[in-house]
């Protein structure tokens, strides 16, 4: 089975970055960068982490009238990371908007089409604080309300915490890839993260990619704790 385990790489040193992707090359199934990233080198700083040859989830989360997001998804189509990331709240128009830009943009530009994932309720967000933004219902009943509009709109796949996967997958069989955040080895701190699981337990839950960041990019010896990681999850 294709390695899911992707590194978040919380850094906007280009350096750092290109550092421990060449220690991780091999033991991880891609590398994630976000918006810190992305906001501190542009597309030149993806591209030189790209030609490393590892798969880039290029998390930008994007949230905007369908048409901006349209444009960003066309504006990212160069660059061909494998995955980026909009927010499922942005609603339907705009999620459709952006899975038919991607499509669109990747035959144009002649480059392997990027994966739209839709971000449910992000992992530093409980119950308490859903409630004060707003949202009506539990945790789940949303995610859930998402994870159908996403479906229907077209969307590659869903972020969702690892407590709502299990629900997720038997809502949406096999037609959405499951990215699950908020994984953390039994032997690491939670951190920020409010809804927390192991990798193997979100991996037996119906995960299809674990989104793992400090457990690896904190340690000691990344690679050594990336292996930890892959003993665990094939044991």
């Amino acid at each position: 089975m294709p390695n899911p385990v992707y590194v978040a790489l919380d850094t906007t040193n280009v350096n750092q970055a290109a550092d421990l992707a060449a220690k991780l090359k091999g033991l991880v199934g891609g590398l994630k960068l976000g918006l810190e990233f992305f906001t501190a080198n542009g597309p030149a700083g993806i591209e030189a982490i790209t030609e490393l040859g590892v798969p880039v989830f290029l998390d930008l989360k994007f949230h905007d009238i369908p048409n901006t997001v349209a444009g960003a998804m066309r504006g990212i189509a160069p660059l061909a990371p494998r995955y980026t990331t909009i927010h499922a709240t942005g609603g339907f128009a705009m999620m459709k908007a952006a899975a038919d830009a991607a499509r669109e943009a990747a035959e144009k530009v002649g480059r392997p089409r990027v994966k739209v994932l839709a971000v449910s309720i992000l992992t530093s967000i409980d119950q308490s604080a859903m409630e004060a933004v707003g949202f009506q219902g539990s945790v789940l009943d949303q995610v859930k309300r998402l994870a159908v509009l996403a479906q229907a709109a077209g969307i590659d796949g869903l972020v969702c915490s690892p407590h709502e996967v299990e629900t997720v997958r038997s809502m949406v069989g096999d037609s959405l890839t499951l990215v699950v955040p908020g994984i953390r080895p039994a032997w690491a701190e939670a951190g920020d993260q409010k809804r927390v699981m192991t990798p193997k337990e979100a991996r037996v839950r119906g995960a299809d990619i674990l989104v793992i960041g400090r457990p690896i990019t904190a340690a000691s010896y990344p690679a050594d704790a990336a292996k930890r990681i892959l003993e665990e999850l094939e044991g």
